[in-house]
């Protein structure tokens, strides 16, 4: 595999950044690489694993060397959506296969059920899609509630209560916002507001979440989707979504090591099981 080279894509309200690794002489499907909010950085580790394809890692809009026009707006899948179809189309490269992270599974499975003709097979690893648990209601009044105290108090306030969202085992108590909230430190967060309204992460937060699937669509997509789960984080909100999306698509859902973030390899601080995740990812994409 050659080192990355980066390019733009103008989209409407942003400016995308890519990164192209390619495979000489592979016949090989692209694979495209992605998250949101998290961007290309946090996938090096992954993509090293396949270097017998040519491999595309994204930074998605308002993320990391991407920038939007707006950059105070709330972010929809629809708009990501969008944007992945319009970066597939300037590859020009036919069907992509793609490994999609968290926001970034919710956002492929958008594309999917919108132009399923651009992808091959879909790799949607714990999809946050809150709306199909059995606690949505509390959930989506707590990314509410994170939404609320990021505008009010900033980030690290709300972020600390993203972690203890996230990190939440089992489905969530009707009360749930009315807990105490917990101390950005415990996190080695900031509690001062610095006026900053630009994170990609919160503004992500409603929409992602609340957004409602049309599994019709994707039940008759040609597209082959694989929902993933990870094995230490079946329990968490992420991970009981990415069930119930297997149980609406009526498809077994494939276990990955690790956690939600079992493909890190030291990005950002984290170190999952990124050698046997990248051994399943490969596994379920030979099939």
């Amino acid at each position: 595999m050659s080192e990355p080279k980066t390019y733009t894509l103008d989209v409407p309200g942003a400016v995308l950044s890519y990164d192209v690794r390619e495979a000489d002489a592979s016949t090989k499907p692209v694979l495209l690489i992605i998250g949101s909010p998290m961007g290309a950085a946090g996938f090096v580790t992954l993509a090293g694993h396949f270097g017998d394809r040519t491999v595309v890692t994204y930074d998605p809009r308002g993320a990391e060397r991407s920038h939007r026009s707006d950059s105070t707006a709330e972010i929809t899948p629809d708009q990501h959506a969008d944007d992945l179809h319009r970066l597939i189309e300037a590859l020009d490269a036919g069907p992509v296969d793609i490994f999609a992270s968290s926001g970034g599974a919710v956002n492929a499975l958008v594309l999917v059920a919108q132009h399923p003709e651009q992808v091959r097979t879909l790799v949607a690893h714990e999809p946050p899609a809150s709306q199909e648990v059995p606690d949505r209601e509390p959930v989506l009044a707590a990314c509410h509630d994170i939404r609320s105290t990021y505008l009010s108090s900033g980030f690290g306030p709300a972020m600390a209560k993203f972690i203890k969202l996230v990190m939440f085992e089992g489905p969530l108590p009707a009360d749930y916002t009315s807990q105490p909230a917990p101390d950005p430190a415990m996190f080695g967060l900031p509690a001062d507001d610095d006026g900053s309204r630009d994170d990609a992460l919160m503004a992500n937060m409603i929409a992602c979440n609340d957004h409602q699937h049309d599994f019709g669509a994707l039940r008759r997509a040609s597209t082959r989707v694989v929902i993933g789960v990870g094995t230490a984080s079946g329990q968490q909100l992420a991970g009981r979504a990415g069930l119930a999306v297997a149980e609406r698509l009526d498809v077994a859902p494939t276990s990955f090591p690790g956690g939600h973030d079992g493909f890190l390899g030291g990005e950002y601080g984290g170190v999952g099981q990124p050698d046997e995740f990248a051994a399943t990812l490969r596994t379920v994409l030979d099939r």
